[in-house]
């Protein structure tokens, strides 16, 4: 399929292009929202925790996850689509693609990581994704991306590195880091295809028919048998208390799903797609907070160091686009 014919279907292929061409100065309100959704994705591992421990199986907990967030966006997704059911069928193959990425490609990849590695280092390979972004802005231009972005590029891994603690007693396997490699590029493809500000598909259409593509996809590997699925209604622990299973579920859904791929998708419109990835790494920042205060998982002083290198690579990076401009 050509380049052309593959713009008219709405898959973003302009990787570097002008989707990454913002102002100087992105308003504060962009950035908040950036961060919003990271605090809002960070919340997930506590969440999903209390599940996990209660007898849900990973792919049962994203799976109600994905699916119980695609019925929350239903109302707000059709009300943002009136009169314009037309990009539907335009950006078919985008939406599909995000939905098969973003959302269930991510996730399925990821928990398959994690079977074959300690977490630490599948978070580690999934979050190169603002580094397989830049590669990619580097092979398809053949134009060296600025000193700044490959340093703040480095810096960031460095951050994450020590924020993941990945040095401590992590394991590795070959078909592990495939799948963690595989994660990353799932999460890169998120951030190409919601980055595209001169899309005219509204972000709640989106992420709401996003969600559902991803639902429908992951349902149907459970039904074929691809991913376990065990879920019970039995009370759980969750900071501290005992409490319904449906109460973490649904913040899960709702807060760290919904609203997360919802203003993930504003944020990395205002944002461009590489600075909104390299934003994203907040999430691990938010991760060890909320593991912190709902779990008592304290974090180490080495973590906190790397989110400093995390916060001054996004810094570079930024610095790296705004010369570029």
């Amino acid at each position: 399929m050509t380049t052309d014919a593959l713009t008219a279907s709405g898959v973003p292929v302009d990787l570097p292009t002008q989707a990454d061409a913002r102002p100087a100065g992105p308003g504060v309100a962009t950035i908040g929202l950036a961060l919003a959704s990271a605090a809002a994705f960070g919340m997930s591992g506590s969440l999903a925790t209390a599940l996990l421990r209660s007898g849900w199986s990973p792919a049962a907990a994203v799976t109600a996850r994905i699916g119980l967030a695609a019925l929350v966006l239903a109302g707000p997704t059709v009300w943002s689509l009136r009169g314009r059911w037309h990009l539907l069928r335009r950006k078919a193959l985008a939406i599909l693609v995000y939905g098969l990425t973003g959302v269930a490609g991510c996730q399925l990849a990821y928990f398959n990581a994690v079977q074959h590695l300690s977490v630490g280092v599948a978070l580690m390979l999934e979050y190169l994704s603002p580094v397989l972004l830049v590669l990619g802005f580097w092979a398809w231009t053949r134009r060296r991306p600025a000193t700044h972005t490959i340093a703040g590029t480095l810096v960031c891994i460095g951050g994450l590195a020590l924020v993941l603690d990945v040095f401590g007693g992590a394991r590795l396997s070959v078909v592990g880091v495939l799948w963690g490699l595989g994660a990353a590029a799932c999460s890169a493809a998120y951030f190409v295809i919601a980055g595209r500000a001169d899309d005219d598909l509204p972000p709640l259409a989106l992420a709401g028919v996003g969600m559902a593509v991803g639902a429908v996809a992951l349902c149907l590997l459970g039904v074929a048998g691809v991913l376990p699925m065990h879920a019970t209604t039995a009370d759980t622990t969750f900071a501290g208390q005992h409490v319904p299973f449906w109460l973490p579920l649904v913040a899960l859904a709702v807060i760290s799903t919904a609203f997360a791929y919802f203003t993930g998708v504003i944020a990395a419109r205002g944002l461009g797609r590489t600075i909104a990835s390299f934003v994203a790494l907040a999430e691990v920042l938010f991760s060890v907070v909320f593991a912190w205060l709902l779990l008592g998982q304290l974090p180490l002083a080495i973590q906190l160091l790397g989110g400093l290198l995390i916060v001054g690579g996004v810094v570079l990076v930024r610095l790296g686009e705004l010369r570029s401009l």
